[in-house]
């Protein structure tokens, strides 16, 4: 089942074939009635960028838009960014530390190794650009 993630926005500006759209990220309680009420809400804006090949010309800048993605989309974007290093970080963590016996040395080698991943992230950025798409309705 592949359903949608949908963020109504409005079209910040256009590069080439980039079209930056500024959301508003609002938590589940922040469109709750007595939200003003509570410290407990929250929203911020975030610029999201849309890369099209086709049709960035036909968006002008202040046109409303809904951006989407797929949950699946959504749920790989989430296992590189945050699970994989995660993971990576305990095993690295635990392994060093059962080698040396160095809760110092371990907890080190474990920051480091984040340092190739991301390295490698950054590399892979237009691949994961294709992969990692989000859309215009």
């Amino acid at each position: 089942m592949n359903q949608i993630i949908r963020h109504s926005g409005v079209v910040e500006h256009i590069e080439g074939g980039c079209v930056h759209v500024r959301i508003v990220q609002t938590s589940a309680c922040a469109a709750c009635k007595v939200a003003g009420y509570c410290n407990a809400a929250e929203s911020k804006e975030k610029i999201i960028d849309v890369y099209t090949d086709t049709n960035a010309h036909q968006f002008t800048e202040g046109q409303p838009v809904v951006v989407t993605t797929s949950t699946q989309v959504a749920t790989r974007a989430l296992l590189w960014g945050f699970g994989l290093p995660f993971l990576l970080l305990v095993v690295v963590l635990f392994a060093t530390w059962l080698l040396t016996a160095h809760e110092g040395w371990a907890a080190l080698c474990a920051l480091a190794s984040l340092i190739p991943y991301y390295i490698m992230l950054w590399l892979l950025r237009d691949k994961m650009r294709q992969e990692l798409a989000f859309s215009i309705e």
